[in-house]
């Protein structure tokens, strides 16, 4: 306890140095466990950009490749499901519900999903979190359109306004759809899913745009207008791809099975958890040099305790003498530093630990609000306490270097004057 005592009140003394020298711990400590907190948080969001959705049926190809193009929005079908095989497979006894999803036209860059009332009832997120509504409502009529809460804010787009879809899914298109325009009739809250930068129409509306076109072109003889297109039959004969929802859960792989083995045409039934995962390894690289980054800032700031304790050691040689003349023995002045560079670090860890949970509690609604990404403010996991622990250690290891060499300074050698 004498030891211990003597320690603080010799880092009282110096209390400019022991400020700087904890601050610049705790702001290590802050980055690498902030990192680890949005990775970790990242990742559980990443794996539940979808959520609540058993299957996603496309026509066959790549898990990986159908997850990009039906959740993600990135790269395209090699092939559409006609309707009737959606239909039969919905109709599978096992199947709860589906929600249908057709791609390939855009406006301005962001891509335009036609789907059903099923997508805004059905579709989750996050930790089973379910699209809700800025301002407005669901499509309801044909050439209706909801927002992702991006396409709003980006193109300032409000409720009432006409847009003009776009064919194909490029940036720039040289056909689109100005004879059937589409109105805002809601704008969807942000979710930090690929949803915030889509636009969402009826799968009637899919249909309603290109019920005179043939090959990819308009066909000007058979040219309709928005309100002659309403009279048709506007049933849509292919989608992209949809999304089910099972009664029994066990019963999934025997779904997955029939649909896999589905005759009419391939299909491809994937899990989305195992696709996730699948896609989230083809990553790793990036996550692991994140974490090596902020291993890097952390020992950068044990470094810098090192070179503060070192530089003080000159100036304190003759308060080492003093001690020893007072009785202390060389083990004493080596675990008067040790004790020094320990208490450094865990004042430091301990500070920084203080500063991301007051800093997850103010900006977290912020986060949540811009970015989508959803920081659970949660005890220390057993990872975060190990990466103290090692922190602790390594804090210790670094005081060992400036204990040792105060070790071998001898009292005549304190007590020397040096000019």
């Amino acid at each position: 306890m004498n030891l211990l005592k003597l320690t603080l009140k010799s880092m009282l003394n110096r209390l400019g140095t022991t400020l700087l020298t904890v601050a610049v711990i705790a702001i290590s400590v802050v980055l690498l466990l902030g990192v680890e907190k949005v990775r970790t948080e990242a990742r559980a969001s990443f794996a539940n950009t979808i959520s609540g959705t058993d299957l996603i049926v496309g026509a066959r190809s790549g898990g990986v490749q159908l997850l990009l193009y039906s959740v993600f929005r990135i790269g395209n079908a090699t092939n559409n499901i006609t309707w009737d095989s959606y239909q039969e497979v919905a109709a599978h006894p096992n199947v709860a519900w589906t929600v249908p999803i057709s791609l390939g036209d855009s406006h301005q860059g962001f891509r335009v999903v036609g789907t059903s009332e099923a997508y805004f009832e059905h579709y989750r997120y996050g930790r089973e979190r379910s699209l809700s509504f800025a301002v407005g409502t669901p499509f309801e009529v044909v050439y209706d359109v909801v927002l992702g809460a991006d396409v709003a804010a980006e193109l300032e787009y409000t409720l009432g306004e006409e847009i003009v879809i776009a064919h194909g899914t490029g940036e720039v298109s040289l056909l689109d759809h100005s004879d059937k325009p589409f109105t805002v009739v809601g704008i969807l809250n942000k979710t930090g899913t690929p949803v915030d930068r889509s636009l969402h129409v009826p799968l009637e509306g899919i249909e309603a745009i290109h019920i005179d076109w043939s090959g990819g072109v308009p066909i000007p003889s058979r040219q309709l207008s928005a309100e002659e297109t309403l009279t048709r039959d506007l049933t849509p004969g292919a989608i992209t791809a949809f999304l089910v929802g099972v009664k029994s859960k066990p019963g999934i792989f025997r779904l997955q099975r029939d649909i896999n083995d589905y005759r009419r045409e391939p299909l491809l039934a994937v899990l989305p958890g195992v696709a996730l995962q699948e896609l989230w390894g083809l990553m790793g690289v990036a996550e692991r040099a994140l974490l090596i980054v902020s291993g890097f800032v952390v020992l950068s700031g044990l470094v810098g305790m090192l070179s503060s304790i070192l530089s003080s050691l000159n100036e304190r040689r003759r308060e080492m003498a003093i001690l020893r003349s007072v009785g202390a023995r060389p083990w004493h002045i080596f675990a008067l530093l040790t004790g020094e560079a320990l208490i450094f670090t865990l004042i430091g860890c301990l500070l920084g630990l203080g500063i991301l949970y007051g800093a997850l509690f103010l900006f977290r609604p912020w986060v949540e609000q811009t970015y989508g990404l959803f920081l659970s403010i949660t005890p220390p996991s057993r990872y975060d306490l190990t990466l103290l622990a090692l922190i602790l250690g390594a804090g210790f290891v670094m005081g060992l270097v400036p204990a040792y060499r105060a070790y071998r300074n001898s009292l005549a050698d304190g007590m020397t004057v040096r000019v």
